[in-house]
């Protein structure tokens, strides 16, 4: 099995996955950015601060996902460079590290131009020489993305405001502030859940509901396109929410209702087999009527179905459906 950050990586990194994350955050859900928009950057952010001549330490620094868009707006065309960093886990110092991140790589622009102008021999101005950035040139914007594999809500920094300790405004008012950008299921509303257009949505809502089996069940049930989850979708949700959903490579798709069912049935099996331990220990099958009806309940099966699917002996389901039924 594949690990969390390995999946989180290969799933956020789908061009319609990482699209639709974007069109959420920039856009409330308009579908802006397009997936045949985005073209994949180098995660590695390298640079050397500039102005440095040559001489500093470089810096590196992984990024789990960066790509570059051109996204067509109503009014204009918009130059975005977009980041994804995956959390199953709060991470404390996250302002400085996506400042860095952002950082380094409006740092790695400088040095490109500086490049291409050492290149075409376009020296400039003393200061644009010196500098290696020209007046007319321009940083492309930077936007990073946490996106947090947990139910549980965030509950760490997200301003570099919140790492600090400033009782004086005045040195406040000079302290530039830096804040993430959050995705967190256990924050979001069924509305902005819908804003969500890919599977994405769905995925983010299974999450919030998976310490709630009831209301988890209810979800996948109710919404029909929980039948048509894909695979690496499904070995995520395994992942972070210990689902231990069933996935059969032959298959194209996971079928979550199904899968939810079998998840279940195999409890509501374990429990039966318990209860009718301890029913025989005690001389009655109360244990086992019991874990029954509740199965039952939860599921909207009939005795009959129920008993069967418990693995109740044939010999024995007569007697069970009639304590279930009376």
């Amino acid at each position: 099995m594949k690990d969390l950050d390995t999946l989180s990586k290969g799933y956020m990194s789908q061009n319609d996955i990482f699209a639709d994350a974007f069109n959420y955050l920039i856009y409330d859900g308009q579908q802006v950015i397009k997936p045949e928009q985005l073209s994949p950057l180098d995660t590695t952010e390298l640079a050397a601060p500039y102005g440095a001549g040559g001489e500093a330490e470089p810096v590196q620094k992984l990024r789990d996902v960066l790509k570059y868009v051109t996204a067509m707006t109503d009014d204009s065309t918009a130059y975005l460079v977009l980041g994804i960093e995956n959390q199953q886990n709060v991470h404390l110092a996250m302002p400085v590290r996506n400042m860095l991140y952002d950082a380094l790589e409006y740092s790695r622009q400088v040095s490109e131009a500086a490049s291409r102008h050492r290149q075409n021999k376009e020296h400039g101005s003393r200061e644009e020489f010196l500098s290696g950035f020209h007046r007319g040139d321009r940083l492309i914007p930077v936007i990073t993305l946490v996106v947090y594999f947990s139910s549980d809500k965030w509950d760490g920094p997200r301003r570099l405001f919140d790492m600090m300790e400033i009782k004086d405004d005045k040195i406040r008012a000079l302290t530039n502030d830096y804040k993430i950008h959050l995705l967190a299921p256990a924050e979001m509303s069924d509305d902005e859940f819908d804003k969500l257009r890919s599977e994405l949505g769905r995925i983010m809502k299974y999450i919030q509901c998976s310490t709630d089996k009831n209301r988890l069940s209810q979800l996948v049930e109710a919404d029909e396109r929980y039948t048509h989850i894909s695979k690496a979708g499904a070995l995520l949700l395994n992942e972070c929410t210990k689902s231990e959903i069933h996935i059969d490579d032959s298959k194209e798709d996971v079928d979550m209702c199904q899968a939810i069912k079998d998840i279940k049935a195999d409890s509501m099996a374990e429990g039966v087999a318990k209860g009718r331990a301890e029913g025989r220990a005690e001389g009655v099958a109360e244990g086992v009527i019991k874990t029954i009806k509740a199965i039952m309940k939860s599921m909207n099966w009939t005795a009959e179905q129920a008993v069967a699917a418990a693995g109740v002996p044939e010999n024995e389901r007569k007697a069970y459906i009639s304590k279930l039924q009376s």
